[in-house]
């Protein structure tokens, strides 16, 4: 009869991997999908607008962060891997979503959300493809650029009105940066759409 230990040694291991410092920032990340949400779902309300903005801006921060301590401290994990982009499309998402709710983002700027949505969506799809084929497409610099852009706008729109009063401008800053973001995330798109129609004309 095999000894107990190795068995519960394996199952600590694991906990110890699903609860590491990289992977406690992704958590972090996904808990403030819906504080975010519900302070802008509270009344118009300046103070509101402030501390939904810190919740995200952390959140932000965050998002470097797991990546950085995950490859610097050897804390890679497949949980880590698999919740990261759907941390990051959930906020991305849920403030626009909100954004476009309370008309922070209204009119034809509705479409530059829109094309960030989509782009998510298919993206989504295009990765799960071409994962089973094992071909990964690296993160491109303009991808990168794609994101900050995209946080930048967030942060300027979720401050909304409570930021024009401190700077005059600020909510059409923010629609301004979202187009340049939705321009980018249309190009980036571009890439996996490619890559992923390439292997799917070899498959068939």
């Amino acid at each position: 009869m095999l000894p107990a230990y190795p068995m519960s040694t394996a199952r600590s291991m694991r906990r110890s991997k699903a609860f590491n410092l990289a992977n406690l920032l992704t958590y972090g990340r996904l808990v403030a999908v819906p504080a975010v949400v519900g302070l802008l779902f509270w009344p118009e309300d300046h103070w509101s607008r402030w501390f939904a903005l810190a919740v995200f801006a952390l959140a932000a921060i965050t998002d470097y962060f797991d990546g950085y301590i995950a490859r610097t401290f050897s804390q890679q994990s497949a949980l880590g891997r698999m919740l990261d982009p759907i941390a990051d499309k959930l906020l991305v998402a849920a403030c626009l979503l909100m954004l476009v709710s309370d008309k922070t983002i209204q009119g034809w700027h509705i479409w530059a959300a829109l094309v960030i949505l989509c782009r998510e969506i298919l993206v989504s799809g295009l990765r799960e493809f071409l994962a089973e084929l094992k071909v990964g497409v690296p993160v491109s610099r303009v991808a990168k650029w794609k994101t900050t852009f995209q946080l930048l706008a967030l942060g300027f729109l979720i401050a909304g009105p409570a930021g024009d009063t401190v700077l005059p401008g600020n909510t059409m800053i923010g629609l301004s940066l979202l187009w340049v973001s939705a321009i980018l995330t249309l190009y980036t798109g571009w890439d996996y759409l490619r890559t992923g129609i390439h292997h799917l004309m070899d498959e068939g």
